[in-house]
């Protein structure tokens, strides 16, 4: 079968397509989202200028970056729903942890599991990846939801993983999918 990108990154709703210039405000504002912080390892916010140069050095290739990231593009209007990406990627394991970030007003309609699904298609198809895995606090029961519909089971709880404030940890589920348990 002759795949294009469109088979990989790509359903009848939405689309994954790469960072664009244009993205730096999307960016900026994923990225500097304090909320978000402790998931993320961030410790200060990034200025433009630092991720200007992060989407202009970035060869969006896994294999030369150790990660690659999407924008999550609805098809019917161009709306950005978020952002998804590919990281860690150890090569010789085949794997790479999952991150995604979808905007709270897009939470709850499945977009989250078709992005999860172009992801792993991506990743278990073309990448050929052995194994995909994701962080997840057990609070986020959506989340957790959507992973293990398709088909990530949870391995782990790490006690104390994130410090979600001064003295006050937060366990975490490591959860993982094999390419041979992906459902689609």
């Amino acid at each position: 079968m002759n795949n294009t990108q469109s088979d990989w990154l790509e359903n009848d709703f939405i689309r994954l397509r790469a960072l664009e210039p244009e993205d730096l405000e999307l960016v900026y504002a994923i990225e500097n989202n304090p909320s978000m912080w402790h998931i993320s390892a961030t410790t200060a916010p990034y200025s433009r200028y630092a991720l200007r140069r992060y989407l202009e050095s970035s060869r969006c290739d896994v294999f030369a970056d150790g990660e690659v990231r999407f924008v999550v593009e609805r098809k019917s209007d161009t709306r950005v729903l978020g952002c998804t990406e590919l990281m860690n990627f150890d090569f010789l394991h085949r794997r790479a942890e999952v991150g995604m970030v979808l905007f709270s007003r897009y939470r709850g309609e499945g977009y989250g599991r078709q992005v999860l699904q172009l992801l792993a298609r991506y990743a278990f198809s073309f990448l050929h990846l052995h194994q995909m895995y994701a962080y997840v606090t057990p609070g986020n029961k959506g989340c957790l939801r959507m992973f293990a519909s398709c088909g990530f089971t949870r391995c782990v709880n790490l006690a104390d993983w994130l410090c979600v404030e001064e003295g006050k940890y937060q366990e975490v589920k490591l959860i993982q999918c094999l390419a041979s348990d992906f459902k689609q």
